[in-house]
């Protein structure tokens, strides 16, 4: 999947995460913000990074706020990013791809 242009999904209340994804010229790029990054800040990016993966995204910048989001969430919101980056907004697979 190539991404065409920036998208974001999410909000920046409590529990939830927002994620802005933007083409890149090469490579995987994530910054990470997150109020229990102490904690989870390897598990979060591990997160986005598979997510990424399996939606075989390669070329990208991802800008993730997270406010305490499950891991499901974090995937629901790269995913949604993802397929609004690529003006996909019929037939979506949700969760298809992401497992």
């Amino acid at each position: 999947m190539e991404i065409k242009r920036s998208a974001i999904a999410g909000t920046l209340e409590s529990s939830d995460a927002q994620v802005l994804i933007e083409p890149a010229a090469e490579g995987v790029e994530i910054d990470l913000v997150s109020s229990v990054m102490n904690q989870y800040g390897r598990q979060i990016r591990q997160v986005v990074l598979e997510t990424l993966e399996r939606l075989d995204i390669k070329n990208v910048h991802v800008s993730v706020t997270d406010k305490g989001a499950l891991d499901c969430t974090l995937k629901a919101r790269v995913e949604a990013a993802a397929f609004r980056a690529v003006d996909q907004m019929n037939d979506i697979p949700w969760g298809g791809a992401v497992r």
